[in-house]
């Protein structure tokens, strides 16, 4: 880990200021940036510490939702309002990491999450997300765990999250403050595909900050779930995960909002799935027609080509489970 200085700004608009210079990086609970310095993937020469800023607020209304930035993964998924007015938001957060880490890590750090691909996090390898054209190994190497969907030929490294999945059906949206002033930016437009620029990871400006996360009450955000596919049942990312958020009249699906992780290169929305279930009753026949359009068009290797096949079944499960 290199040498860093820390910065402990008195409100938001210093913090905006202080991380507005070269080589800054924000950092709260610290769960992901602190282990990307200590393995000299991030090498930030100042860090400005949002710790001591009031903004970890959890605001629950008939209205709906809104997350400070710094609350705890821990309280947003235990709190009672989310527990019951959106399930999906509370299951995908305690299918995340480990009590420990969800006790220190804030829900806007978590969207900033990066990659677990291992040829990224190990710097004795090249990596274009690191090093911009010095070559993708993944593509051809170790890549049982990689995505099939948002792929390009610079990068197939998945996005680690479990709540910005949840929050692709819920129709989140960030509160960003910069210099320039505060903007608002729907969640499925936060995450960049990686294209040609994989380094480039989301839309955030140099400065820029996550302040809250907005999210609507409605009847789909009820009635909704995630169900997450992995490796062992603690402290694991997903090979495959589903979330749904279904509006009901009686056993008909008026509309259905689905999406999946471990499978994109960004928190990924299934329309395909949508489409096939709006307006259709709620019936074997109906779920299982769905399900099997996940995933259209998707671009696997050798080694990740049964994603495809588990994330159809995990939507099917997922659906079953949310529109019982």
């Amino acid at each position: 880990m290199q040498a860093f200085t820390l910065t402990q700004p008195s409100n938001i608009q210093s913090a905006v200021a202080a991380a507005s210079e070269p080589q800054t990086k924000y950092i709260a609970g610290g769960t992901d940036l602190l282990q990307l310095a200590k393995d000299d993937i991030e090498t930030p020469r100042q860090l400005v510490d949002l710790e001591p800023l009031p903004m970890s607020g959890i605001h629950a209304g008939p209205n709906g939702l809104r997350l400070e930035a710094l609350a705890r993964m821990s309280d947003v998924a235990a709190h009672p309002a989310v527990v019951h007015g959106w399930p999906v938001l509370s299951q995908a957060l305690l299918a995340s990491a480990s009590p420990q880490i969800r006790n220190m890590a804030t829900v806007g750090g978590n969207l900033l999450q990066r990659t677990r691909c291992g040829y990224f996090r190990d710097t004795g390898f090249a990596c274009n997300k690191r090093v911009p054209g010095s070559g993708c190994p993944a593509i051809n190497g170790e890549n049982r765990m990689h995505a099939i969907l948002g792929v390009s030929d610079h990068c197939i490294a998945t996005n680690p999250g479990d709540m910005a999945v949840a929050m692709m059906v819920l129709d989140a949206e960030l509160e960003l403050i910069g210099r320039n002033g505060t903007r608002k930016v729907a969640i499925g437009d936060f995450h960049r595909l990686p294209a040609d620029t994989p380094h480039i990871e989301t839309i955030l400006r140099p400065g820029e900050l996550i302040t809250g996360i907005a999210i609507p009450a409605s009847a789909a955000a009820r009635r909704s779930g995630y169900l997450k596919v992995r490796d062992r049942a603690s402290f694991e990312f997903a090979v495959v995960s589903a979330a749904v958020a279904l509006d009901m009249d009686g056993g008909t699906i008026r509309s259905a909002r689905v999406a999946a992780g471990g499978v994109g290169t960004k928190p990924w929305r299934l329309p395909e799935v949508e489409a096939a279930l709006t307006g259709k009753p709620a019936r074997a026949a109906t779920l299982q027609e769905a399900a099997g359009r996940a995933g259209e068009g998707a671009k696997t290797t050798a080694m990740n080509a049964f994603k495809l096949v588990l994330l159809r079944r995990a939507v099917l499960r997922a659906l079953q489970t949310v529109a019982a």
